[in-house]
């Protein structure tokens, strides 16, 4: 089996991509994890990407004139560590339109709301206030308009009474660990696309 070199693009403690390394540590996996970006020169889950013998890079996006500037400098790294396919993991920065359209059919996000309810930040709070009965996480494909892109996989949770914006956070990251890696599977394999 060709497995799919895959990228991940992270700004902090790297839950997610953890979730990602440790499936593609399966023989039968189709994808396996070539390299970890951070923009934050400090992102926590770098060390875990290096502790499993995952090549990293970080540079911090403050050091280039625009956002055009710095994903030209992403695409080269992605470039030399041949990804096939990228990740974003809890990436903190909203990437150009040029870059986007590159990797488009071939980049995937996960994102702490059932989309397209509750696009952008701060969805848990989002959610307890509109007072929805259910939340979730999606994977979906990434086009240049935020959190727009077709989804791929869903996972529902139930709102429960008392819940905080934490406790809720934390219900969610259970089920976005486990379907990160059945998304990136499907998309690997080819059996979803844009």
């Amino acid at each position: 089996m060709i497995r799919k070199r895959t990228a991940i693009l992270i700004s902090g403690r790297g839950s997610n991509m953890l979730a990602l390394i440790e499936a593609a540590k399966a023989a039968d996996y189709p994808a396996e994890i070539v390299g970890v970006f951070s923009n934050k020169l400090d992102a926590g889950g770098l060390a875990i990407a290096r502790e499993h013998g995952i090549a990293t890079a970080a540079l911090s996006h403050r050091d280039y004139p625009d956002r055009a500037a710095f994903d030209t400098v992403i695409d080269a790294q992605l470039r030399e560590w041949g990804a096939e396919i990228v990740c974003l993991a809890g990436f903190m920065r909203v990437l150009s339109t040029p870059f986007v359209e590159h990797w488009r059919g071939r980049m995937l996000n996960i994102h702490p709301s059932l989309l397209p309810a509750f696009r952008g930040l701060d969805t848990h709070q989002r959610a307890l206030d509109a007072g929805v009965s259910e939340h979730g996480c999606t994977v979906h494909w990434v086009t240049p308009g935020l959190d727009e892109g077709d989804v791929i996989l869903q996972a529902r949770v139930p709102v429960l009474y008392g819940d905080t914006p934490d406790t809720l956070a934390a219900r969610i990251l259970v089920e976005e660990h486990r379907i990160y890696p059945i998304a990136l599977a499907t998309v690997a394999r080819g059996d979803v696309q844009t």
